[in-house]
């Protein structure tokens, strides 16, 4: 059985730090096989919202995209996900940012047209195997703020072994 320990301390909240929890779970009777990261780190990445998109002059599969990051500036950014639209909110990896795999966001030109930043899928923010789009925020997901206090990615999770029971 796999839960976050946020869940957790959202009923009891013990001045115990995550490796203490764990064992006096263990000495309670719920054996703890282990505690992971609820994702991988990364930096860099925000709530954003896209306010237009275009098609690619010079490349069908890609559109461009007009995006507020809570800056203050737009955005410009080229995505190739099949499920952008105008409107929704999306992870931005913004230019510095870095995603899991060590790969670093820099400004780029795609097929000529600038890219600063990515948008991103669960796949590359190592939250999920979805690749087949953009990762859809909630409508209420505050643009500008991290991906990872919006999401709470930096919660641990525990995996309890749980037995057969015995009739």
């Amino acid at each position: 059985m796999l839960f976050p320990e946020s869940w957790l301390r959202a009923f009891v909240n013990p001045d115990l730090d995550t490796d203490a929890l764990a064992h006096r779970l263990t000495m309670a009777g719920l054996e703890v096989e282990g505690t992971a990261p609820a994702a991988p780190p990364f930096s860099g990445v925000v709530v954003a919202r896209i306010q237009e998109i275009a098609p690619h002059p010079n490349a069908d599969k890609l559109r461009v995209c007009q995006v507020d990051d809570g800056s203050g500036a737009t955005l410009q950014i080229v995505c190739g996900a099949p499920n952008a639209a105008a409107g929704i909110k999306v992870p931005l990896a913004r230019v510095g940012a870095e995603l899991p795999g060590g790969m670093k966001i820099g400004k780029a030109k795609m097929r000529g047209v600038e890219s600063s930043g990515m948008l991103c899928s669960a796949r590359e923010l190592g939250l999920s195997q979805d690749h087949a789009g953009l990762l859809e925020l909630d409508e209420d997901a505050p643009v500008g703020a991290s991906l990872r206090d919006v999401l709470d990615l930096d919660d641990t999770v525990f995996e309890l072994k749980i037995g057969r029971a015995h009739v």
